[in-house]
């Protein structure tokens, strides 16, 4: 009996810890999902990078493109989220 209560206090724990209000950010009077704010400065980023690579002829080096480039995009978001915003 114990071990039950003990699973059903942890699962509404986990249930309702994603009823907290969505961060966001007000910019110019109009709120933004942080979400999609790291996702635009990680787009921007990848366009940098890919400037970068194809300045300096680094592009063909690290593998297939139609992984690498949204991979960057995930993991400057990701990042970007967990500096600031965490």
């Amino acid at each position: 009996m114990k071990t039950l209560l003990m699973i059903t206090a942890i699962a509404i724990c986990i249930v309702s810890s994603g009823c907290s209000r969505a961060p966001s950010v007000s910019i110019i009077g109009s709120f933004f999902p942080i979400w999609m704010i790291c996702i635009a400065a990680g787009v921007i980023a990848a366009f940098v990078e890919h400037a970068v690579l194809a300045r300096f002829s680094l592009e063909h080096r690290v593998g297939p493109l139609w992984l690498f480039y949204p991979s960057t995009v995930t993991l400057c978001a990701c990042v970007l989220w967990e500096v600031f915003f965490r």
